[in-house]
């Protein structure tokens, strides 16, 4: 690219890096300097954060111990199928019991043990819950149906018909044993303490066993469904192995309640404790049953097998077996013994388990190779003399049938045992216990974290205002437009929003002749003073890129310490649309003005008022025409201009916002000067720029500007390095 010749692109680039960088001390000034935002969104916070730590019922928690131990199966298997089938499986033993206990089946017994289904508790106030008893707030008699104390109620029983189940009863106390409450279908029931009340039909029924609450106290009472009051248990409850494999369960349940908490949880040990020894029961009587079943039949075989082998014996003359074939017999009836009890254990796996379970597969392999070696067993019995294979087979099928009825017989008698003393693979080794500190609400917590979340939001909130604010910082944004700053007044509360004000307005250097506004404005007017001491006339303009910066504030008052250092001042209301001097001067509406002398209805001396200060005289601005561009540009004004130079040292002209109509520009053509009037954090310095751009088209220019409503606190959070406001003053006493 080609670069334009005598124009220098380096300190652009410098420019965009300094924008770029994060001032830290900018923003730490900003932080400092926005304590009061930091601090009320603490206090906000801290008290939200109280609030709501105040207004909840705290939450206790229960904590109990169970251990897990080694259950024995209900057959009893070779020692060399032992270790197979203790690493088969997938998840551990903890895991599964875990499962079972946060069950529904579990849960639903605790739930219908201790009645959880029915639900009782005090009508409490909105939005405030139990605020105003934890801070002992008193109730002066207002809202008397709402919780103000430790009201409590207990129902004995309650019975509502199905189409009423989850429906809300409001139960108010009408004396000390004596209450009503509201049925869904509008009917009213009397009632008193230990004593059962029903409805006409007898569908509804409900007895209260204990009533603690002043009268007029409210409770809502009602029967929630089964599956319901399981889910409430269930997302209150929680159960882990701790430390890791080591079979020992921590349970846990919250309530707001001390007491309720651990009888639940209680509870809810209890049923898993029953229904584990009554799984184990089950399984025992499940196993003897099919034994018992099977012993006829072994009885059977081994008779039949002593017959056979007799009959044989007695046909062959007693042939015995020799040593190698006795012992080749043990081997066989070995194999076939375990493959007996291999039978036995599928046949009860088959109860429990699928084919594709890790025991019955590991079943099935110890089988197969049970199996191979029977197989090869057989296969040595072949170079046996006939004889001795007939009194082998007959041999081995007697020790074979003796075995398994021996197995059965012993196994019947375990199981017997184990029937008659059950007592499960869970032991309770600590009972429900609820500490006495609440785990929630934390209240410590909660405010500490609330707190923290205030100065954050606080802080936040002071570097969002210091990001929004793109308005002037300081002078050194002016003069980089190539305007100079003849001044830089520091904002007075007394004379902010002088135009929404109604009735007659205040004159701030007469109010106020020693404030450091005043004083700044006094430097205005030395600064004019040489500022313009090649201007072709005495006139000077006042506008603005917007309304609302001071403009009419800075004429009034710059026209009054001028007048005060002996000049004689003109101040000349242009705004004639919507201008206000006259207020001032507590003038009327109908007080004749400019616009009546560029309209040739009143000569000029006509127009021309006394100001409040000797040597000062104000034109204000007449009554509002529906023309006031076209009365500008009149020779009229420009006559007005010339006469007034010759009688007046200087001339100040008060004009609209140059960006929102052109009277301005008209008007720049005929003073000496034109003083843009910028408000601290309020004016663009792009609508500067335009204000300029907008003179230069016509053929004039902006003189100068001058930077209003300086706040020192919020130049130091926006930028944290204008501090060039004025901050001193001159006061003149007499000795005495």
């Amino acid at each position: 690219m080609k670069q334009t010749p005598g124009i220098s692109q380096a300190p652009m680039q410098t420019q965009e890096n300094d924008d770029d960088e994060i001032d830290l001390m900018a923003l730490a000034g900003a932080l400092v300097s926005g304590w009061k935002w930091i601090l009320a969104a603490f206090v906000v916070a801290v008290s939200i954060g109280g609030f709501a730590a105040l207004r909840s019922a705290p939450t206790y928690q229960a904590m109990g111990l169970l251990q897990l131990e080694q259950s024995q199966d209900a057959l009893a298997l070779p020692e060399g199928m032992k270790d197979l089938f203790a690493s088969s499986g997938g998840k551990s033993e903890a895991e599964t019991q875990m499962a079972i206990m946060e069950s529904r089946l579990v849960l639903g017994q605790a739930v219908k043990k201790l009645d959880l289904e029915t639900f009782a508790y005090p009508k409490r106030l909105p939005v405030l819950g139990l605020f105003p008893m934890h801070v002992g707030l008193p109730s002066f008699g207002l809202f008397p149906s709402y919780q103000w104390g430790p009201e409590s109620i207990s129902v004995g029983r309650l019975k509502v018909p199905d189409f009423w189940i989850g429906e809300q009863m409001p139960l108010t106390v009408t004396g000390p044993s004596s209450y009503s409450i509201k049925l869904p279908d509008g009917t009213m029931l009397n009632g008193e303490v230990g004593k059962e009340v029903t409805n006409a039909d007898r569908s509804f029924a409900i007895a209260v066993s204990e009533l603690d609450a002043p009268e007029k106290r409210q409770f809502i009472v009602g029967r929630r469904s089964l599956d319901a009051a399981i889910g409430m248990v269930s997302s209150r409850f929680s159960v882990t192995e701790s430390p890791r494999g080591s079979s020992i369960l921590r349970t846990s349940y919250q309530d707001t309640e001390r007491v309720r908490a651990a009888t639940i949880l209680d509870a809810i040990a209890n049923a898993f404790l029953e229904q584990n020894v009554e799984r184990n029961a089950a399984s025992a009587e499940n196993s003897l049953d099919f034994i018992q079943g099977q012993l006829p039949q072994a009885r059977n075989n081994v008779a039949d097998a002593e017959q056979a082998l007799n009959e044989y014996r007695q046909k062959q003359q007693s042939v015995d077996v020799n040593y190698e074939t006795q012992a080749l017999l043990e081997r066989v009836t070995k194999i076939e013994g375990e493959l007996s009890a291999l039978d036995l254990k599928e046949a009860e796996l088959k109860n429990q388990y699928t084919v594709n379970h890790p025991a019955y597969q590991a079943l099935l392999q110890n089988r197969t190779e049970l199996q191979a070696q029977l197989e090869q067993a057989k296969q040595a019995t072949q170079s046996l003399p006939e004889t001795q294979k007939d009194i082998f087979n007959l041999q081995r099928n007697l020790e074979v049938a003796q075995q398994v009825y021996t197995q059965l017989l012993n196994r019947s008698q375990e199981l017997q045992v184990v029937r008659a003393s059950t007592v499960g693979s869970v032991r309770i080794i600590d009972t429900a216990y609820t500490n006495p500190i609440p785990v929630a609400p934390r209240k410590g917590r909660i405010i500490a974290l609330a707190a923290l979340l205030g100065l954050i939001v606080g802080a936040g909130i002071v570097l969002l205002r210091r990001a929004l604010r793109k308005g002037i910082k300081g002078a050194e944004e002016i003069e980089a437009l190539g305007l100079p700053v003849f001044a830089t007044v520091p904002f007075a509360a007394e004379a902010a929003d002088l135009r929404n004000r109604k009735g007659d307005l205040p004159i701030f250097a007469l109010e106020h002749p020693d404030a450091v506004a005043t004083e700044a404005l006094r430097s205005l007017r030395t600064s004019l003073h040489f500022g313009l001491l090649d201007a072709k006339t005495n006139s000077i303009q006042l506008t603005s890129a917007s309304p609302g910066v001071g403009k009419s504030f800075t004429a009034i008052n710059l026209a009054v310490v001028a007048a005060q250092a002996g000049q004689k001042v003109c101040v000349i209301d242009a705004d004639m649309r919507r201008g206000y001097l006259r207020r001032f001067l507590h003038l009327p509406k109908d007080a004749p003005g400019l616009s009546d002398y560029l309209g040739h209805e009143k000569p000029l001396d006509e127009v021309i008022v006394p100001g409040p200060v000797e040597g000062m005289s104000v034109i204000v601005a007449g009554r509002y025409p529906p023309n006031p561009s076209e009365l500008l540009m009149r020779a009229e004004f420009a006559k007005m201009l010339a006469e007034l130079d010759n009688r007046y040292d200087l001339i100040i002209v008060d004009a609209p916002p140059a960006l929102a109509v052109t009277d301005p520009v008209v008007i720049g053509r005929l003073v000496g000067a034109t003083i843009a009037i910028t408000r601290h954090l309020e004016t663009m310095q792009g609508a500067l720029r335009a204000v300029q751009a907008s003179f230069e088209a016509a053929g004039s220019s902006v003189t100068g500007a001058v930077l209003n409503g300086f706040k020192a606190s919020e130049a130091e959070r926006y930028g944290g390095h204008y501090q060039y406001h004025y901050n001193y003053r001159y006061s003149y006493k007499s000795d005495d």
